[in-house]
């Protein structure tokens, strides 16, 4: 009978190797990264091509407040049908050159910076189309990771929309107080008429309330608002050629 082979004496204590699973291929794990890849900027872009003829359902923030207990108060309307008082007083109140940048104003971010060397307090200097990429698109909250989210979205906004179409989705998905969203819902909340028909003053007291508009009121306003929106007012008059990238006919 043949004897068993021992083994050489360097492996007899040798423990036994694990068994591996079988190992991704470098050329497997690079398409998974070039698909994903191309689903983050490619996914956003398809949307928000869609966004440039569909209004927009609904935005993260709506269905935030949803899940919170609110209704939803809201009604599209063209810009040709909301009245030239209201994009003029939104450019005057949050992004006074809205018509001259491509989404980012590095003038009002230089100044916020050196207001806050001076003085420790940091100012928004966000446009209306980083408002727009972030209502439409991000959650309430200030982070890193959602600016840079912001700041992709913006870019796609300015290459593949007109200034026109970038205020008009910002006009109708903007929160104008609890469960209002849209100048159309916050026209007849406030002052019960359509959008179409409100002066100067009152879109100006509407543009006031934004940079807070679950605790400030457009009617009846504070002193504070009535303040700000005199203000506005004002400078509607001093901007001049800096609206017309909003009116019907503007190129």
């Amino acid at each position: 009978m043949a004897m068993p082979r021992l083994k050489p004496r360097g492996e007899r204590n040798r423990p036994a190797r694990p068994h591996k699973g079988p190992r991704r291929s470098p050329s497997r794990l690079r398409k998974a990264v070039i698909i994903g890849v191309a689903f983050l900027v490619l996914f956003p872009a398809t949307v928000i091509l869609v966004y440039g003829f569909v209004p927009p359902p609904i935005t993260p923030l709506m269905l935030i407040r949803m899940t919170e207990g609110e209704g939803i108060t809201k009604d599209w309307t063209p810009l040709s049908h909301i009245s030239p008082n209201v994009p003029d007083a939104v450019i005057a109140a949050e992004d006074n050159r809205f018509c001259i940048h491509f989404g980012f104003d590095f003038e009002a971010i230089q100044d916020a910076l050196e207001q806050y060397e001076k003085s420790g307090e940091l100012r928004g200097a966000s446009t209306i189309s980083m408002q727009t990429a972030r209502n439409l698109f991000l959650w309430p909250g200030r982070n890193w990771v959602r600016k840079g989210l912001e700041a992709y979205l913006t870019v796609l906004l300015e290459l593949l929309w007109p200034k026109q179409r970038i205020m008009e989705v910002y006009l109708n998905v903007a929160e104008w107080g609890p469960g209002i969203y849209g100048v159309e819902a916050a026209s007849r909340a406030y002052f019960g008429k359509d959008v179409a028909k409100l002066s100067r003053y009152q879109a100006a007291l509407l543009a006031a309330v934004l940079p807070s508009p679950r605790e400030w009121s457009a009617n009846p306003p504070d002193r504070y608002v009535a303040e700000r929106a005199g203000v506005i007012v004002r400078r509607i008059g001093q901007l001049g050629p800096l609206l017309d990238c909003v009116h019907a006919g503007s190129k």
